[in-house]
């Protein structure tokens, strides 16, 4: 071992020596269909406008610390509750490594059904905290609650993530399920609804019912994937303390004055929306048209499915080297064994995946 690499682990902690980073492939050139994104752009009246909205900036100044006008346009637009407080991030990502910068001590467990998304467990064991995953039911990817009250009752668990539709599997947890859950979790429960656009279906109005419960929501997978805009919303006397924690200044300028306008235009994007749900049930229909393919019912804009009798690595390389790019779950094993994941694209990307996929498996 050299110098420098014995210096690195003398001074970092375990856990983080024990991680890989976040990998994030190379999509150039390729029909992308592996990030969840709104696979469409600004109409050209649009863009223009926004850009006159843009001269507005001042990039020589510190943004609005406290995003007050974003705050109101986002209350207005998602419905949030008058009695509840908002907490801005820059992505879902940082709202979560606050909630959980926020817990205390270094024994408090964090708990979600899994396979979800990987971020809870990795920026819990960033943080040194314990992480539960307690594993969905095999057949249909539905929450355990068996296992749920079991792993709770044990556990403890400071903060629960529901992802909600769930990513990877796409489905919705039912409801009676989650309110038990909230009933009987003794920490924070988060309702993460990045996908509710697709789903149509939100715990926000509910907020006021369970004292626990916090709704964050993402911006990404609605059509500003590139501004890197999330929020938190819940009871003021949780979001302070959160607000506590938060960088200054987390929230760049354009992102504001950006997100502000779409909000303004969400018309547009609410356009968009409803052409991805036709696409997602073409494209789940015709997958399972597919031989060896079963297909999940997704409520988000992508779909899961299994390769029943192909060997899902060497399908996902021929699909790349076909020039289509999805997800490899089958890597992360357990209940994602032979899975890849296909995010919902514009008509002519979905047909070049799926002529794509079957002549992989014909051959």
């Amino acid at each position: 071992m050299s110098d420098l690499a014995s210096k690195v682990r003398s001074l970092l902690r375990p856990e983080i020596l024990a991680l890989s980073a976040y990998h994030v492939p190379d999509s150039s050139g390729y029909v992308k269909l592996d990030a969840m994104e709104n696979p469409y752009s600004w109409p050209d009246d649009m863009v223009e406008e926004w850009l006159v909205r843009l001269r507005e900036a001042q990039p020589n100044r510190y943004p609005d610390p406290s995003c007050s006008r974003l705050k109101a346009k986002l209350r207005e637009a998602y419905g949030v509750p008058e009695e509840a407080d908002l907490l801005m991030g820059n992505g879902s990502d940082e709202i979560i490594q606050i909630i959980l910068m926020a817990l205390q001590g270094r024994d408090a467990t964090v708990l979600a059904p899994e396979p979800t998304f990987v971020m809870y467990r990795q920026i819990a064991s960033c943080l040194g905290l314990k992480f539960v995953g307690v594993p969905l039911r095999e057949a249909d990817f539905a929450l355990d609650m068996d296992a749920m009250r079991a792993a709770i009752e044990t556990h403890r668990p400071a903060v629960i993530f529901l992802a909600y539709p769930n990513n990877p599997t796409g489905n919705l947890f039912h409801t009676d399920d989650i309110a038990e859950i909230l009933q009987i979790a003794p920490g924070l429960v988060v309702l993460d609804e990045a996908y509710t656009a697709y789903a149509g279906r939100s715990f926000m109005p509910r907020l006021a019912e369970f004292d626990r419960l916090l709704v964050m929501r993402t911006l990404s997978k609605l059509g500003l994937a590139g501004l890197r805009l999330g929020f938190l919303a819940g009871a003021k006397a949780w979001i302070d303390e959160f607000d506590k924690i938060r960088l200054p200044y987390n929230v760049n300028v354009l992102t504001q004055i950006s997100t502000e306008f779409a909000i303004e235009k969400r018309s547009v994007l609410e356009a968009q929306v409803g052409l991805i749900l036709q696409d997602r049930q073409y494209l789940y229909e015709e997958l399972g048209r597919l031989s060896g393919v079963q297909v999940y019912q997704s409520d988000a804009n992508f779909i899961l499915f299994r390769l029943l009798r192909h060997d899902a690595n060497q399908v996902f390389r021929k699909l790349k080297d076909s020039g289509v790019l999805i997800k490899n779950l089958h890597p992360s094993g357990g209940r994602l064994v032979g899975c890849l994941r296909v995010t919902i694209g514009m008509p002519e990307e979905n047909r070049k995946f799926l002529k794509a996929l079957a002549n992989v498996l014909a051959s």
